[in-house]
């Protein structure tokens, strides 16, 4: 995923680590604006999605439902590289888009997707990984140690039944949820752990 990302090169650097980091939709990333972005308390706030009509026309439009506005909080080592980004490649005011393609316009899925497969391909990945897939990526890495309902709420569903989806096994974690359980059993029996 970092190769990915510096293999963008910078005005898209962010946009791959957020995707990654928070699972958001390329339609939510590509809606946010400067105002929807806190800094001090490293959180995205996503109130509408980007879609485009088959005439190539791009509009904002609310959420399925509304679990799909929701705060979503980002890690605080990503704080340099957002506020870079938003010194540099936002829009301007508290409407700027917080993502431009290089002409200044609206950033459009069709003509990102190149970019995406440029960089993918200096990334050295061969298998047909998707943007979207960074989704996936960012709410298996949350499942590790959310519950259900966080994870609900993260992404912003309103069921469970999709995020069943990344509540998968994750690697070694067998192992940690054995040992959270031997740890309940030596509290209970009164053993002292060493």
């Amino acid at each position: 995923m970092y190769a990915v990302a510096e293999a963008m090169g910078p005005r898209y650097r962010l946009l791959v680590l957020l995707a990654a980091f928070t699972g958001l939709r390329f339609g939510e990333l590509a809606s946010l604006r400067r105002r929807d972005v806190d800094t001090a308390n490293a959180v995205l706030m996503v109130r509408r999605s980007q879609a485009e009509m088959q005439t190539g026309a791009l509009f904002d439009k609310s959420p399925k439902s509304d679990a799909g506005i929701r705060p979503v909080a980002f890690p605080s080592e990503l704080l340099p590289d957002v506020e870079r980004h938003l010194d540099t490649y936002a829009g301007p005011g508290r409407d700027g888009h917080v993502f431009l393609g290089p002409q200044g316009g609206q950033l459009r899925r069709s003509n990102f997707r190149d970019d995406w497969i440029r960089a993918r391909t200096k990334a050295g990945i061969t298998a047909d990984v998707h943007f979207h897939d960074l989704r996936h990526t960012g709410n298996t890495l949350a499942a590790s140690g959310a519950s259900l309902r966080e994870l609900m709420t993260r992404m912003g569903h309103s069921t469970p039944r999709a995020a069943l989806i990344y509540q998968h096994m994750v690697n070694g974690r067998d192992r940690e949820i054995a040992d959270r359980l031997g740890s309940m059993i030596r509290e209970a029996r009164g053993d002292v752990d060493s």
